[in-house]
């Protein structure tokens, strides 16, 4: 009979919250409207996978027919596209500057003559590093025409001197590479970047809205309501609470699952049962720290900013960005507090590679313990809503 009045009593919180939900046009935008957005701009951001045809700017100052066959190569690399000469290296630097172009080419006067004399001229170039990306994929094509200009002129001379195309290829190329990526065969930045980046911004929103839901009681003076009608029983109270919540989180999180991993056919060799696992454990794992750090802390605004820097140290910690092991040790034991380094060590253990799921037991039993936060501090939340005064 207990059983069956308690669960009478959360269902009738729920169906208050729901009424709630659809009154307070907040929950809409931040819970679906936004979500959905922020999906979209992402994977239609980056929808080529690479960035191409960034712009490169070229300083010649030799043009002669090699150089400019030089310039011709960096040209058809995909991700270079030449888009102005200069006549100095004073007026490429500035285009850097006003971001006209990532990266220049600057090829001194006599390149030429010097490299079909063996003088070993000397053609350098410059990138702009402020974007990570942009200056990375630049370098190494820059790096890749000047390496193959000076391998054609070495080409040219053996040839001329009578080696064989067998000698000349052992001699400039002595160990042949053969790059094979795991899992990204297409180094689509896509698959990188936005796996992590969206479920990354769907637990800033959760944190916020569970911090929200929970701190407006006490901001407009219903949290003695909400007890009576959970029986003064702060558990149903929070579990009625939630659950339309997580209903319609977990709503939003499985079509990001579907559009990314079925629509867009991204790699999931773990197999949808492990990802469909993790999105549940994401969502759960977030609204509990919700509703812990407002039990930490019962006040709409000072919850409401722990879980904004909480959100946003996560994509720092979570080791999607820049290794974690190459931080300092201190970051890497604070970086086990923050659940999206849980997330993303799943997905990629046990989704983006496919290992068992044992393999990540340590991260599955974090994102339990997240879990269970909020029993540590459902009596501070009771207190809260029975005795504490709104403070603006």
């Amino acid at each position: 009979m207990k059983a069956k009045e308690t669960i009478t009593r959360i269902f009738r919180v729920a169906c208050r919250e729901c009424g709630i939900l659809l009154k307070n046009p907040i929950y809409g935008f931040c819970m679906v409207v936004f979500p959905i957005a922020v999906t979209i701009f992402f994977t239609t951001l980056m929808s080529e996978g690479q960035p191409l045809d960034m712009p490169v700017g070229v300083v010649d100052l030799d043009n002669t027919a090699t150089t400019r066959a030089l310039i011709r190569k960096l040209d058809a690399f995909q991700t270079s596209h030449v888009t102005d000469h200069y006549s100095s290296m004073e007026e490429a630097r500035k285009a850097i500057q006003q971001n006209k172009i990532y990266a220049f080419l600057y090829i001194p006067k006599g390149t030429t003559r010097g490299m079909m004399s063996a003088r070993r001229p000397t053609v350098s170039f410059y990138y702009s590093g402020t974007s990570l990306t942009s200056g990375a994929l630049l370098f190494r094509d820059l790096k890749t025409i000047t390496t193959l200009a000076g391998a054609a002129v070495g080409q040219a001379t053996m040839r001329a001197k009578g080696f064989t195309q067998g000698q000349i290829k052992a001699f400039l190329q002595p160990i042949a590479i053969e790059l094979h990526p795991v899992n990204n065969p297409w180094i689509n930045y896509n698959v990188y970047l936005s796996t992590m980046l969206i479920p990354g911004i769907f637990m800033l929103f959760i944190f916020l809205i569970t911090a929200y839901s929970i701190g407006t009681e006490l901001k407009f003076k219903s949290s003695q309501q909400l007890m009576r009608v959970a029986g003064n029983d702060i558990y149903v109270a929070i579990i009625g609470k939630m659950i339309p919540q997580t209903l319609i989180f977990l709503t939003v999180m499985y079509a990001y699952i579907g559009y990314l991993f079925i629509h867009l056919q991204f790699p999931h060799p773990g197999g949808i049962w492990i990802i469909l696992l993790l999105g549940f454990l994401g969502v759960v794992a977030s609204q509990c720290f919700g509703v812990f750090a407002f039990g930490l802390l019962p006040s709409l605004r000072m919850s409401m900013s722990v879980c904004s820097l909480w959100a946003v140290l996560s994509f720092t910690t979570s080791g999607f960005t820049f290794p974690l092991f190459a931080m300092d040790s201190p970051i890497f034991a604070i970086a086990q507090l923050f659940p999206l380094r849980h997330y993303y060590m799943i997905y990629q253990l046990c989704v983006f590679n496919g290992y068992p799921w044992h393999i990540a037991w340590f991260n599955f039993m974090a994102l339990g313990i997240f879990i269970c936060l909020p029993l540590f501090v459902m009596k501070n939340i009771r207190r809260a809503m029975l005795e504490f005064v709104y403070i603006p």
